[in-house]
């Protein structure tokens, strides 16, 4: 694949929008805001479909979304403990949760997923809090929509204004997307979680 070609691009951004979103909703550091932000700038080149590339966007964030707040819900979340790279993961989501604050209410459902590990960190609260799993459904639903929407318009709105090469497009429209996420993220989390709500996973030997 020429990572630099378009055309390559356009036919694989379907395929790498799933796995990367909806892994990003168990480990943040997955980059998923770049790939849909790239599959925006892409439909502005005119070589992916822009609305393809946000029901995909949206689809994999709310399954991602589901799997978290399963895991947590019926308290699985140790099952990760059973591998290294589960270890860390785990320790990461906790890290994340105590980061982004506990709020499991269905406003920060929907929106919190537009700051760093605020994903994550709602999901798992309101999997701990035992939220309706109707409610959370279409909560996370409506906010993958949004989501998508936003990275998806993000992407067209900077490939289509500076006609630059996509993947100079996608890097000024991550760029736009982490100063507005910073900001979002100051007001909202102006009080945040101390600590996580579950108790810390020993290492293993």
């Amino acid at each position: 694949m020429d990572f630099g070609n378009a055309d390559s691009w356009g036919a694989a951004i379907y395929f790498w929008i799933i796995p990367i979103v909806l892994g990003d909703a168990i480990f943040p550091p997955i980059p998923s805001e770049m790939v849909v932000i790239t599959g925006g700038a892409l439909s502005a080149d005119g070589k992916a479909n822009v609305f393809l590339v946000a029901g995909l966007s949206a689809v994999a964030s709310w399954l991602g979304d589901i799997v978290v707040f399963q895991l947590f819900r019926r308290r699985l979340s140790h099952v990760l403990d059973r591998w290294r790279w589960g270890h860390r993961i785990h320790v990461g989501m906790h890290e994340a949760i105590a980061k982004a604050g506990r709020s499991s209410t269905y406003g920060t459902i929907i929106g919190a997923r537009f700051i760093p590990g605020g994903r994550l960190a709602t999901s798992a609260a309101a999997g701990i809090a035992d939220v309706s799993p109707r409610g959370f459904s279409l909560c996370a639903g409506l906010g993958a929509v949004l989501w998508a929407s936003w990275l998806v318009g993000l992407g067209y709105f900077t490939g289509s204004a500076t006609k630059l090469p996509f993947w100079a497009s996608s890097l000024i429209g991550v760029a736009l997307g982490l100063v507005i996420g910073a900001v979002v993220g100051i007001i909202v989390t102006r009080r945040r979680g101390t600590r996580s709500p579950v108790v810390e996973p020993a290492p293993e030997d």
